[in-house]
């Protein structure tokens, strides 16, 4: 297994899945979960201190292997953003495999993003190699208006900084994802599902959570106070929702 990973405490696996980020996400969430879990959370391909990509990614399998490899037969997914978007199809695919899922702030592919959301990720793009100048423009995204302006400003510009700067290594690949994409088959999703969002997140997050609400079962919970990154302005909060979640 070439992916860098870390496991901390004892008894129900737990996996902490992130995308455009690293371990740090978890910083002040994974450490609540490692009193009673055994939590795992590890840097995807081409982000953190796992390799870059020399091939087109596959994220689906490249969870598949890690479980393999820690000899998890069975775990209780958290995914955040991309991280929600991976741990959807991973349980749509290998729902043997998945205890129970818990998606914050979740993307979810084949979902249409708004025009305003394009434009903003234009510009940030067209920003490059200017990171300064896309760190900037993420952090005033309404996504994240409240980490913006909270004590953890400095921890979210670090992890974008490092995210991107790995970026920059990357060859010219693409991720792959499983096919149908999963806004088709949410209603064909068996495994227990929570979702949280904060309600200060933008409005494209927002549909995303309304399109889970609409064609699943998944249970709905929303933050007062929240945007994208709750897991670093509410981290006992999210902590209190996951348990209880988990111990029904």
């Amino acid at each position: 297994m070439d992916l860098y990973y870390e496991v901390n405490g004892i008894g129900q696996p737990v996996v902490l899945l992130t995308g455009g980020a690293d371990v740090r996400n978890w910083t002040f969430v994974a450490p609540l979960l490692a009193k009673h879990y055994k939590v795992v959370a590890f840097d995807g391909r081409g982000t953190g201190k796992s390799p870059s990509p020399i091939e087109d990614v596959n994220p689906v399998e490249d969870l598949l292997s890690l479980l393999d490899h820690l000899e998890i037969n069975q775990a209780t997914l958290i995914g955040h953003s991309m991280g929600g978007q991976i741990a959807t199809e991973f349980a749509l695919n290998y729902p043997e495999r998945v205890s129970k899922l818990i998606l914050l702030a979740p993307g979810l592919s084949g979902f249409s993003y708004s025009k305003e959301f394009g434009e903003r990720m234009k510009k940030v793009h067209e920003a490059a190699p200017d990171i300064d100048k896309m760190i900037e423009l993420l952090l005033c995204d309404p996504s994240n208006r409240v980490v913006a302006v909270s004590p953890h400003r400095d921890l979210m510009v670090q992890i974008l900084r490092h995210h991107m700067n790995r970026m920059f290594e990357w060859p010219p690949v693409k991720l792959i994802w499983p096919q149908p994409p999963a806004i088709e088959r949410l209603g064909e999703l068996t495994v227990n599902t929570l979702l949280i969002i904060g309600k200060e997140e933008s409005p494209d997050n927002l549909l995303v959570a309304n399109y889970f609400r609409m064609h699943s079962d998944a249970r709905i919970i929303e933050i007062p106070g929240a945007d994208h990154m709750a897991n670093l302005t509410h981290p006992e909060k999210l902590y209190s929702l996951i348990t209880d979640f988990m111990e029904e």
